[in-house]
């Protein structure tokens, strides 16, 4: 059931779980409109949607495809993204855990990631990082129900955690995010991201030809990829058997590598 008003004859046939569940989903579609009106100056089509910011609305909603947990674990999506593609895809996990260690151990430059949310990340470049106040940050991380206010259910069963990563980009700097959208099996369009380290959200959408579609209005067109054909190839192997996937891709001097 999934009614938002119950007749009396309705309501005596519920049980309790029935009726939290009613009240979840109020909240929860309450809580979409309104995030969604404040980003996009527009309202949310739940029952008819055309757009695709709607239909990801729709899905939040109406979907739960238990695959997808894994997928976005940026500890378990490793395993499946080398036995599909190889393990030259994937950046090694220098540490994984639920708590930083008392000391670092490993040498600079390299990534502290949360496993189970986004934009919860500190990059160290030198040999005195502030240690405590990143194992505090961290532990923040921890204590946090990521998802939650966008209503992204699928991060409620992802494991908390934290990892470590080498430093993958040229000469200190970030590398370009290329995320490929592919819907049933088909890559359609790229999505490219720029100075992400500044959390600025400045992008961009090409297509598989690389025309550009649309762009934030201070983007800074960038060349092709080399490896663009290859990432598309990926994304498509990653998104057989779903109706649609994002695959993320960084390009490492001319080599594709799973973001």
């Amino acid at each position: 059931m999934n009614q938002l008003t119950l007749t009396n004859r309705q309501f005596a046939t519920c049980d309790l779980a029935d009726i939290d569940a009613l009240e979840a989903d109020r909240l929860a579609k309450l809580r979409i409109a309104i995030t969604y009106a404040w980003r996009h100056r527009r309202q949310v089509d739940f029952e008819t949607p055309t757009r695709f910011t709607d239909w990801i609305q729709w899905r939040k909603l109406n979907q739960r495809d238990w695959r997808m947990p894994p997928l976005i674990d940026k500890v378990a999506v490793k395993d499946h993204v080398a036995r599909l593609l190889g393990d030259d895809w994937v950046t090694p996990t220098l540490f994984e855990g639920i708590a930083l260690p008392q000391q670092p151990q490993w040498q600079p430059q390299f990534v502290i990631k949360s496993r189970h949310g986004c934009k919860q990340h500190i990059f160290i470049r030198d040999d005195a990082p502030d240690w405590p106040a990143i194992r505090r940050e961290t532990r923040r991380w921890m204590g946090s129900h990521y998802g939650f206010w966008l209503d992204e259910w699928a991060y409620s069963h992802v494991p908390r955690g934290i990892l470590i990563e080498p430093f993958i980009g040229p000469d200190g700097i970030c590398p370009t995010d290329y995320k490929v959208h592919v819907f049933g099996g088909k890559a359609v369009c790229i999505q490219v991201h720029q100075d992400r380290e500044a959390n600025r959200h400045i992008c961009a959408y090409y297509d598989l030809d690389w025309n550009r579609i649309w762009a934030t209005p201070d983007w800074r067109d960038c060349p092709r990829p080399h490896s663009l054909p290859r990432m598309i190839e990926a994304a498509e192997t990653l998104g057989q058997e779903f109706d649609f996937v994002r695959a993320d891709f960084y390009d490492l001097g001319g080599q594709p590598r799973f973001g």
